[in-house]
Parts: C-alpha cells; sequence; structure tokens
C-alpha cells in the first residue's frame, strides 16, 4: 500500500499490513459520507442519452479554436445548471425540517486528489457560458490536483456532479452530498446500439444516474429533471 506525504503511518505489522491514519480532509469526507448514507432516504433514477449532438458542438468548438473546448462534462454541468434553474427542488436542501431554494445555481464537480475526492464549484453556473464554464472547471481542477485550492473555491455548492466516464465506468450511484437535495453520476460516452427510424445504428450514449433526497425531492421532480437534463443534451440546447 502506498501512502501520501500528509498521511501518518502507524505502523506495519509482521505480515505486511499497514496501518495509516486518515488526514483531517479524509477524516471529514468520512464523516460526512457516512452521515449522508445512515440519514437521508435517497433514491436514484436512470436514463441514457444520446450524445452525439454534444459531440457534434465539441468538434465544432474545435474547429473554430476560440476558447477551451468544451469536455462533456462541461456540457453536462451546463445542461444541469439549466435545468436545475426550472426544477428548483433539485437545487435545494432539506434543513431542519424546512425545503430551502437556494436563489443561486452552484454546481459542485467532483475531482479525484491524491488520497482524496474534493467537490470545487462552480457558482451560477446557469448564467455562464459554456466556453466559461470549461475554463473554470480546468481551472478548479487544477487546482485541487496541485493541492491549491481555496476555501472560496469548495463552498456554496447546491448541486453536485460525479463523473467516472474517464475510467471507463458504464454507470454507477454517487453519495448525495449533503444538505444538497441530488448528485448526477455520469458514466463513459461510448458508442452502443440504438433504434433509429426503425433501424439499429451505433451511437454515442452515456448513462446518468440521479440520485435524490426523498424528503424534498418525490419520484415525478427527479424525473422530469433528468429528462429535462437529456433534452437539453440531445437537442443541444446549451451554448
Amino acid at each position: 500500500m502506498t501512502t501520501s506525504t500528509d498521511t501518518d503511518t502507524e505502523g506495519v505489522t509482521a505480515d505486511g499490513t499497514t496501518r495509516v491514519t486518515p488526514t483531517r480532509v479524509q477524516q471529514i469526507v468520512a464523516q460526512r459520507m457516512a452521515h449522508s448514507r445512515a440519514s437521508v432516504p435517497d433514491f436514484t433514477l436512470r436514463a441514457t442519452v444520446d450524445m452525439e449532438a454534444v459531440a457534434a458542438l465539441r468538434a465544432e468548438a474545435k474547429a473554430a479554436g476560440d476558447g477551451p473546448v468544451p469536455s462533456y462534462n462541461d456540457v453536462i454541468v451546463k445542461a444541469c445548471a439549466v435545468a436545475l434553474r426550472e426544477h428548483p427542488r433539485l437545487n435545494g436542501s432539506y434543513v431542519d425540517k424546512e425545503f430551502v431554494l437556494h436563489g443561486r445555481v452552484n454546481v459542485g464537480i467532483a475531482v479525484a486528489a491524491p488520497d482524496v475526492l474534493m467537490v470545487p464549484v462552480i457558482l451560477d453556473a446557469d448564467r455562464k457560458s459554456l466556453v466559461d464554464i470549461a475554463a473554470e472547471a480546468r481551472a478548479l481542477a487544477d487546482r485541487v490536483r496541485t493541492g491549491s485550492v481555496r476555501p472560496a473555491d469548495i463552498a456554496d455548492g447546491t448541486f453536485t456532479i460525479s463523473n467516472l466516464g474517464m475510467f471507463g465506468i458504464e454507470d454507477f450511484e454517487a453519495v448525495i452530498n449533503e444538505p444538497q437535495a441530488a448528485i448526477l453520476a455520469v458514466g463513459r460516452v461510448a458508442e452502443a446500439p440504438a433504434v433509429r427510424d426503425g433501424s439499429v445504428v451505433a451511437c454515442l450514449q452515456t448513462r446518468l444516474s440521479l440520485s435524490c433526497d426523498h424528503r424534498i425531492v418525490n419520484g415525478a421532480d427527479g424525473a422530469a429533471f433528468l429528462m429535462r437534463v437529456r433534452e437539453l443534451l440531445e437537442d443541444r440546447e446549451v451554448s
């Protein structure tokens, strides 16, 4: 087992087992995830999304060369931000037996740093262009990975997106980032069979899994939001 420089090794047993004391950040993350699983009555909705239109959008952006080429995740961030404005329960929290509907749409993106997962936040993502989201997402991810993230970078999130597609994961369920009402898990974008005009063809698809806090979001709310995200992606209603 390899440990990072900021982790204290307690000792190695005769059979080679290593005992490690988690860092303060790791302890906080562990406590929050355990509390979320224990206290939030969650449910998960899944949808398959045709990503051909998004792929075309990215190709056009690359050809234009006017700025950073938006990743698939950047486009999903923008689609979620638009849908969150239209579906405020998904942009809310259940706190002290009250529904808190946030006035700003601040989308967190889960980023893996050495030995820890952090969620930097794109503030007011619904009001930013796709190019701005792409540039900000890269800057935030770089700061997380280099250990230069600032407290303001990880504050005030109202919704979270976790993407494991780059690791080849097809779909998964993410743990809600409490007290947020929901989290979207994104799988890989890859060719898969689809039916078009009565024929089976190959097209780029991804699988989205939306986990919701049932205390504030019911099934119909979650389904409407997820279908709106799919519509925005497939009809290319993002910019």
